[in-house]
């Protein structure tokens, strides 16, 4: 744990006092960390558990009483918890410093809260009400500085709304290392700038600082006036952009807020996304390709079945590739590496009498590293862009990086996912895919079957550690789009199992058993 004058110690316990209740903190703690894990809320700006303590915004003051004398106030940032301390963080002499400090804090600070992105995640707008609550005392004219300062191609500054919490610049130096942002000039004066020797751009973890930021100084150019956030909810989600599956919310409209005179399709797309604190996988972070994952899945879509090339049913395409595997004598799968964990199962249970014998399976990356793009380094991104390797590798092999003799002697050839070019499968074979995007290659195939994707099913995800993270949908599949994990079940028909026509309901309903 950061944020210590010293190394945290969980092996010793400290015995102590907040509010005049017993607590116990870790060698090493201070009061605002012991706080926290007490269930005591200290407010602060400028503290964040995974950076430095700079001491900046003084609003989380506390009180330590003595057992001769008058009692004294520090920081609770920054002091680190001693046997026996009376700590008192609700007393009136606490409430006055902190509304001083809040006074003093939104000295120069503009009440455009009504235009502000940040309005309803605001920590200096909940503070204002918790702590403070009177207008400003001040009779002098406010400070005004930048109000739209480019700090990157992707994140807008705001100077005015700017406190000064340095949260920014400490997360380019400690955690993203790209040492891009500082600080200059002094007092009411300082601004926070791009650094002269350094490249904001280049920083894929950049809008992180947009999250950390307590107030609305940092903006997403992206994402600046799309949404205010009470229109919005959140949904758990795995970032697939690479084999760490860093654990993420989608943002997406409320249906009760849904529009009804505008574009449809303005309530199915992504808002924006931001991580989902998991210690086991990320921690509070992500990279920005987890943030314009609306990018990927919102790309255009499959929707309908075919047969040959002819538009068909979903239920008739399932019944045509059964038959296309129950008269193969020698069938090579090649397995989405973004199938979730109970897709890949299911996969394996239908196929189970034939894998091995008539059946091989392999798993294939559905992504490659792009141009531009950073491939791997020392914090979250992995080489290899494909949320699930580990979770298909549990069940089959990995396809070698030269399958031409392998495909060779096929009959029928399942794809599942992206990733194949028609290119790359011999002339002779059938094939049956299964994609979720609209490509020109999709009617090449004897058989194409549309399927669901990431933000349309429930699933799990196996990282490249081993660790397990769920996603939930955010929207409905069209009706003409399937489950693959019920697909496969359908399928299971070519070797005995229930009939194409019982399951093929079911798929082309998306339903989930």
């Amino acid at each position: 744990m950061k944020g210590n004058n010293e190394p945290v110690d969980a092996n010793r316990t400290i015995d102590f006092f907040i509010n005049g209740q017993p607590a116990t903190a870790f060698a090493g703690e201070t009061v605002i960390q012991a706080a926290r894990r007490a269930g005591v809320a200290i407010p602060h700006f400028c503290w964040h558990p995974e950076l430095s303590v700079p001491g900046n915004c003084r609003i989380c003051m506390v009180e330590v009483e003595q057992e001769r004398g008058d009692p004294w106030f520090d920081i609770g940032c920054n002091m680190p918890v001693t046997a026996g301390m009376r700590v008192l963080t609700e007393s009136e002499n606490v409430k006055r410093l902190r509304r001083d400090t809040m006074q003093f804090i939104t000295l120069n600070h503009p009440v455009d809260c009504g235009i502000c992105n940040k309005a309803g995640e605001c920590i200096l707008q909940d503070y204002h009400y918790e702590h403070n609550g009177r207008a400003s005392q001040s009779i002098d004219r406010k400070n005004h500085a930048t109000k739209f300062f480019p700090l990157s191609d992707r994140i807008m500054l705001d100077n005015e709304r700017c406190i000064m919490c340095t949260r920014c610049v400490r997360f380019t130096h400690e955690v993203s290392k790209s040492h891009a942002l500082g600080a200059v000039h002094r007092g009411d004066h300082a601004l926070i700038r791009p650094a002269e020797d350094a490249n904001f751009n280049e920083d894929m973890y950049s809008d992180n600082v947009i999250d950390i930021c307590p107030v609305g100084a940092l903006l997403s150019r992206t994402d600046l006036d799309h949404s205010r956030v009470w229109y919005t909810k959140p949904t758990p989600s795995v970032c697939p952009g690479c084999s760490r599956g860093c654990s993420i919310n989608l943002w997406h409209r409320k249906p009760e807020w849904a529009f009804k005179a505008l574009d449809a399709r303005l309530n199915t797309r992504i808002e924006r996304v931001t991580p989902l604190d998991n210690p086991a996988v990320n921690g509070p972070w992500v990279c920005n390709k987890a943030r314009d994952l609306a990018a990927i899945f919102e790309r255009p879509r499959a929707t309908q079945a075919m047969v040959q090339g002819r538009a068909v049913a979903l239920g008739e395409a399932t019944a045509a590739a059964a038959a296309l595997l129950a008269t193969a004598k020698r069938v090579v799968a090649l397995v989405s590496s973004w199938g979730s964990n109970e897709e890949l199962a299911a996969f394996a249970d239908a196929f189970t009498a034939r894998l091995g014998r008539d059946m091989m399976a392999y798993v294939k990356p559905d992504h490659l590293p792009q141009p531009g793009e950073v491939v791997a380094d020392d914090l979250l991104i992995r080489a290899d862009k494909n949320p699930n390797t580990r979770g298909a590798t549990a069940y089959f092999p990995m396809l070698p990086a030269q399958p031409a003799a392998l495909l060779a002697g096929a009959d029928l050839v399942l794809v599942w996912g992206e990733g194949v070019a028609p290119t790359s499968i011999p002339v002779g074979p059938k094939v049956i895919r299964l994609d979720a995007y609209a490509q020109e290659h999709n009617a090449q195939a004897d058989v194409f079957v549309p399927i669901s994707i990431q933000t349309e099913r429930h699933g799990h995800y196996t990282n490249f550690e081993g660790a397990v993270t769920g996603f939930a949908p955010c929207f409905a599949p069209a009706p003409t789009v399937g489950h693959a994990e019920q697909l496969f079940r359908a399928l299971s028909t070519a070797h005995g199992k229930p009939t194409a026509s019982t399951n093929a309901g079911k798929v082309a309903k998306g339903a989930r058993t």
